[in-house]
């Protein structure tokens, strides 16, 4: 799996946690293609560090930040009416910030964290910023998730967790969730000029699931060693976003830069549209 050449001159890419892992990753490969990058980030003093370091590895100084706590829907609608009075188009959104929590935390809005963060963020931040990826003509949604979603259901009696919680079953939840979402924007996108796709990295050395208790934690610690690094895992992302061959490609699935397939009940159409009403109205959004 080689680098991204691809050039991503006069593009614009919105890369969420893009200040350490993946994110960073991800975001300093696509300024090294000559994109305009959009560093997300919750403080606004290491984003703008990142984006000294991005610009002084790549040369490329076309960088901006977008300030948003991704755990809180009133943190994701400000940032995201920040991001479109500065950008009327926005041709790539990478969708890649998530967490693992080994004890039950509730947000602001009163949802569990790793459910609020790693699935709703990206149903919500995609539906404020569609305006920019329509307006740009021929846009690309990357979501970035896991091999959990093989393990993953959507309990929609107990979805924040609190009658049953455990670590893995919301890491689970939370990235199937990716999945339907994807294959279900897809589907409503479809004729736009607006694709989406997800992927999953493969192990990767990243601070997701650092810490981490029972058996997850203890198969992360024995599999350290032989997971890749952030840059590379970064690589499909960066694949997705710029591979002139995926134009037009739409719902698709990738690991290392090659079509996967996902789970059957990933591809649950009726648990699709389902997850889809729920998460708009916990969003708060017409969609």
């Amino acid at each position: 799996m080689t680098q991204s050449t691809n050039s991503m001159q006069g593009k614009v890419c919105l890369v969420t946690g893009a200040t350490s892992g993946l994110g960073k990753a991800t975001a300093t490969q696509l300024a090294a293609l000559g994109a305009t990058v959009v560093i997300g980030c919750r403080d606004r003093a290491k984003g703008e560090a990142v984006k000294k370091e991005i610009a002084s590895q790549t040369g490329n100084t076309s960088l901006d930040l977008f300030l948003a706590d991704l755990s809180s829907q009133k943190s994701i609608r400000q940032g995201a009416a920040d991001f479109l009075s500065r950008n009327p188009k926005l041709h790539v959104l990478v969708n890649q910030a998530g967490l693992y929590m080994s004890e039950r935390q509730v947000t602001e809005d009163g949802l569990e964290r790793m459910f609020a963060v790693n699935h709703l963020a990206y149903f919500s931040l995609t539906h404020h910023v569609l305006p920019a990826l329509k307006a740009a003509g021929s846009a690309r949604v990357v979501n970035g998730s896991g091999g959990a979603e093989a393990a993953g259901n959507i309990h929609f009696d107990d979805l924040q967790g609190e009658k049953k919680w455990s670590a893995f079953r919301a890491l689970a939840q939370s990235k199937l969730g990716n999945f339907l979402f994807t294959y279900e924007l897809a589907r409503r996108l479809e004729g736009t000029g607006v694709t989406t796709n997800v992927m999953h990295p493969g192990g990767v050395k990243t601070e997701l699931g650092k810490g981490a208790g029972g058996p997850f934690g203890v198969m992360l610690r024995l599999m350290r060693p032989f997971m890749d690094t952030p840059e590379v895992g970064a690589r499909t992302l960066v694949y997705l976003a710029s591979a002139p061959e995926l134009e037009g490609v739409t719902g698709g699935y990738y690991v290392k830069n090659k079509p996967a397939k996902s789970s059957a009940r990933s591809r649950d159409k009726e648990l699709a549209a389902r997850l889809w009403k729920v998460s708009a109205e916990l969003a708060g959004v017409q969609a």
